[in-house]
């Protein structure tokens, strides 16, 4: 950080109180630093940090934001000091990609709206802001809880049966105790991801060797998904479609990496398995009628979509609205798919639309970013079972099958991409005449 020594001419006014820009834009990039490692997306981040700059009259302030980086600088109305100098403040931050608290983005964004409406001064916005940055995860219980329900939830989602959901959840419990306690804290990023793939797709092939479940494809399927990387996914998206291409490619750069961490835990237990007993397994793809029902297939959306609001550190009130985004999402997905004509592919299209627009409709009466609907509601939709069925072919060494399922999911991703583009691209007055929670 540089500063250059102040004068009266540094001060500028807000609601009657003198302020140093240098405080403002330190202000501005620690909430910048606390919204990009808990998830929020670029554009929310810079209009974030510039609102709070230009209410304290910084309008002069510049922030570059890139994906795990915020470079401020800045200067009060250039003026000019002793020996033709200005008075500038420069500041460089790398903020490396930790866990997603969405409560923190909510937080942030509720202060800087309270910042331009004059509810709190600068220094209150700081402590504020350090209050944000210290408070505590969800308690590691209730996250293991919610990956266990998440993934009986979308087992059930992908055709498992009660057996099925029951081992599961047994599993989604074992792995996220797993995630918390070792992966997180002494494995690299890479080497966790697989490790934590291995372990789920370890422990339902043991279960199911045991006798325990019917379904092998849908227990594995269900149980992976808590480490589906669908937050750099989307967040990836809306950085594309908001002309952040470097961050957009960035993060799904990111997201392409856990997908492949995934996909080589899932191989390397195939391989192991198989070398135990002869051969791969034999697998196809069933759905079970007990949970077959539009209503029971809701119901199990709804289910799992709460669970990942709680993974993604979404403020408990939010949940509730957060399963039904996702299982109206899902719903419309299923009706289009089994009532007529529609494709997977087309059905993907207009509910991931649907999901956009009912989360930017939810965002205003709960004063949350919709991003933190967005983010959950999506998880049904996303090609969690084709990137599984494309490993275990191409595991197996079928390639034409292999190819055939990577294509379809990758034509899934496409289709959430462009629903989510095209939900975005409508004017925000259409959902309110503010703009304090989109």
């Amino acid at each position: 950080m540089i500063i250059m020594p102040e004068d009266n001419n540094t001060k500028r006014a807000s609601a009657g109180n003198p302020v140093d820009f240098t405080e403002v834009l330190e202000v501005a990039s620690r909430a910048g630093h606390i919204l990009l490692e808990n998830g929020a997306e670029i554009s929310r981040v810079e209009d974030i940090m510039s609102r709070i700059a230009s209410h304290y009259g910084v309008d002069s302030g510049n922030f570059f934001v890139l994906s795990n980086g915020i470079f401020t600088t800045g200067h009060p109305n250039k003026v000019t000091k002793s020996g033709g100098q200005t008075s500038t403040y420069a500041n460089v931050e790398f903020i490396p990609l930790r866990a997603i608290q969405l409560s923190k983005v909510v937080a942030v964004n509720r202060l800087s709206y309270d910042i331009a409406n004059d509810k709190t001064n600068l220094a209150e916005a700081r402590e504020r802001l350090e209050q944000i940055a210290a408070s505590a995860p969800k308690p590691a219980w209730e996250q293991i809880l919610g990956s266990g329900i998440g993934a009986a939830g979308f087992c059930a989602v992908f055709g498992g049966g009660w057996v099925d959901c029951a081992v599961a959840l047994v599993v989604g419990l074992l792995l996220y105790a797993f995630v918390l306690g070792v992966s997180s804290r002494y494995l690299s990023k890479i080497v966790g991801g697989i490790c934590n793939a291995l372990l789920a797709t370890l422990l339902c092939i043991a279960s199911w060797r045991l006798g325990f479940g019917n379904s092998l494809a849908n227990i594995i399927i269900g149980a992976i998904m808590p480490l589906i990387p669908g937050v750099p996914f989307v967040n990836g998206v809306r950085d594309l479609a908001n002309s952040d291409y470097l961050a957009g490619f960035t993060r799904l750069t990111d997201a392409m990496l856990g997908f492949f961490c995934i996909a080589v835990g899932v191989s390397l237990v195939f391989v192991f398995d198989g070398s135990l007993h002869g051969g791969m397994v034999a697998l196809g793809m069933t759905a079970n009628p007990q949970t077959a029902s539009l209503a029971l297939q809701a119901l199990a959306a709804f289910a799992g979509t709460a669970a990942f609001a709680l993974l993604f550190g979404i403020d408990r009130e939010h949940y509730v609205p957060a399963g039904v985004i996702g299982a109206v999402g899902w719903a419309l997905y299923l009706f289009l798919v089994r009532s007529s004509d529609a494709s997977p592919v087309t059905a993907t299209l207009a509910a991931s639309t649907l999901v956009c627009l009912v989360s930017r409709m939810a965002a205003i009466p709960f004063r949350i970013p919709a991003q933190g609907f967005l983010l959950c509601g999506i998880f049904p939709l996303v090609p969690g079972a084709g990137i599984f069925w494309f490993t275990y072919y191409l595991t197996d060494a079928q390639f034409g099958l292999s190819m055939q399922s990577g294509w379809m999911a990758s034509k899934v991703a496409i289709a959430i991409v462009l629903g989510i583009i095209i939900a975005m691209e409508l004017p925000q007055r259409f959902f309110s005449h503010n703009h304090r929670t989109h």
